[in-house]
Order: C-alpha cells, then sequence, then structure tokens
C-alpha cells in the first residue's frame, strides 16, 4: 500500500454534492479503491442501490468483497459508458438519485509501475487502464505517424513541443523501440529545450498517450450524452476531473444542458419555458488546502454539480 491509496479525493464535498437519500439508486462510474462508493453505502438504508463499475480489472478485484457481503452493492468490469445499459437493464433508467464520475487515472495505477503510467518508474510502456483491451502506449507509438503523435501530444496534452518530441520519437524507433516508460521520459527530457517549474518534461506527453490509448475524452462525451436520460428528477450528477481537457468538456455539457434548446428568434415562450434538463449547483469546487497536503495528487483536481430538472 502506498501513501495515497485510499484517499479519494473531495470525498466530504462529493458526499455533500450528492445529498444520499436512504433509499436512492446510486452509480459509480470509477470505483478505484472504492472510497467513494463505501460513503456512499455509509450513507444507503436497507432499500437503498448503488452499482459500480471500473474498467480495470484489478479495482474490480478489489471490491469483490464489498460486493459479496453487501446485497445494496454491486460492481461489474466495465467501462462507465456502460451504465446507461446497465441501468436500463435494472429498470433504473430515469429513477437514479445521483452518478458519480472520479476521472482519470487512479493512485494504484499511476503506483503499480508495471502499469506503465508514470514516468518515475521505469517499466513497460502499457498504460491501459484495462490490461486486457487495446493496444498498449508503446504498440501505438511503434504504428503512428510522426503528425498523427504530434497531434496527440498537442491537442491531449498540451503540449508546446509536441512536433520536436513526435520527431524525436519517430526517429528513435527506427533504430529501437520505444518499449519502456524510462525510456520514452529520457527521449522527451532530451527533446524539449525548456522545463515547466515544477514539472518534469513527460508530464504532458505521458497525459496525453494515456487519454489517447484509454479514448477517455471520447467517453466522457458519450458518458454525458446519456446520463440527464438516468437521472431522476431531482437527481445529482457530480464529476471530478483532474485536467482541463475534462473540466471544458463537463463544464459545456452542464452549461448547455442548463440553458435548455434554443429556441428560433420571435418565438413567444419565455425564459422559464425553455426545456431545460439540468441546473448548475454551485461554482466548481476546488481540494483546500489541508486536502492537498495530505493528498498532493489532489491539487488539481475540479468538482462540477449538477441537478437534474423535474
Amino acid at each position: 500500500m502506498t501513501s495515497h491509496e485510499h484517499k479519494p479525493v473531495l470525498l466530504a464535498e462529493s458526499m455533500q454534492a450528492l445529498a444520499v437519500k436512504a433509499d436512492g439508486i446510486y452509480l459509480d462510474g470509477t470505483f478505484g479503491r472504492g472510497g467513494h462508493a463505501r460513503a456512499v453505502l455509509d450513507r444507503l438504508g436497507t432499500a437503498g442501490r448503488l452499482l459500480a463499475v471500473d474498467r480495470d480489472p484489478e479495482a474490480v478485484d478489489a471490491g469483490a468483497v464489498l460486493a459479496q457481503n453487501d446485497s445494496r452493492f454491486e460492481l461489474e468490469q466495465a467501462r462507465y459508458t456502460a451504465l446507461p445499459s446497465l441501468a436500463r437493464a435494472r429498470g433504473w433508467a430515469g429513477r437514479i438519485s445521483g452518478v458519480l464520475l472520479d476521472l482519470g487515472v487512479s493512485s494504484p495505477q499511476l503506483d503499480a509501475a508495471e502499469r506503465g503510467f508514470s514516468f518515475n518508474q521505469d517499466a513497460p510502456l502499457d498504460m491501459r487502464m484495462d490490461p486486457g483491451a487495446g493496444p498498449t502506449a508503446a504498440a501505438w507509438l511503434a504504428a503512428a505517424g510522426e503528425q498523427e503523435i504530434a497531434q496527440v501530444l498537442k491537442e491531449l496534452g498540451e503540449e508546446r513541443f509536441a512536433r520536436r518530441i513526435a520527431r524525436a520519437i519517430v526517429a528513435a524507433r527506427s533504430a529501437d523501440a520505444i518499449t519502456r516508460t524510462g525510456q520514452l521520459a529520457a527521449l522527451i527530457e532530451r527533446s524539449v529545450p525548456t522545463r515547466e517549474p515544477g514539472k518534469h518534461p513527460a508530464t504532458r506527453s505521458f497525459q496525453a498517450i494515456r487519454i489517447r490509448i484509454n479514448n477517455e475524452l471520447d467517453e466522457l462525451r458519450a458518458f454525458l450524452a446519456e446520463v440527464c436520460d438516468l437521472l431522476a428528477g431531482g437527481g445529482r450528477l457530480v464529476v471530478i476531473s483532474f485536467h482541463s481537457l475534462e473540466d471544458r468538456i463537463v463544464k459545456r455539457f452542464i452549461r448547455e444542458q442548463a440553458q435548455g434548446t434554443a429556441i428560433p428568434k420571435g418565438v413567444p415562450v419565455r425564459d422559464n419555458e425553455l426545456p431545460r434538463r439540468l441546473r448548475v449547483l454551485g461554482r466548481a469546487i476546488h481540494p483546500d488546502a489541508s486536502e492537498i497536503a495530505l493528498n498532493p495528487r489532489a491539487r488539481s483536481a475540479v468538482m462540477r454539480v449538477a441537478e437534474r430538472c423535474p
């Protein structure tokens, strides 16, 4: 166990945002090691239900005993984009009291060197949240063209030296396959002329490649497109993001659903008659200094909350 495990980010704030009802039905799209799920269960009564999913089989294994011992709780290995179909199969569509997404890579995934997420430990260059599905980061880097690599680094990592790094990757792989995290991190470090204060030069590139390998942003967009149909009137959507690309998608989605369908000019509709699906609840919430001191990985977290309109 590492010092970062079992420290769910914004735990008290997310539980307050969910406003858990004793008899409510809840969805946890990113079980991780179950910190948020256990807090929901602590607040549920005997009639309440919680369904959690995680694409990582290690996370599902970690929650197996909890699922076996608590009849209110179900845990499945699946991407959170499977939640709408799982909820419909249980007859829960339109009845969900709250949905929680804690996005990004988890601390156990970062801390396990063999998963290949971290540039701080030399390991096979994998980066898959589900190690049994899809190509590894090494396989993608071996096959992708220079233009594609540069585009991914720029768009998903906001890396200003994307072209320089992509060129270096393509040149290096012609001599030797890039199969290790340490190998890639060192290559990137040699490729960039300047450093961001307090950041390893490979930070943005590793983030970008991980997002690409796991299709994280498209997964988020696909889920948000269906979430309003899952929620009951007054049901809460709580999303914790860890970088600006995720947060921008969530913020825009909530704003659009809160503004309602655009009505052509001249149509006599009052503002309160617009078909809105969500109501924004408060401003974005960030961890306080005490939480960041205990868990430095929380520093980039931002939580947004919305409520389903009746």
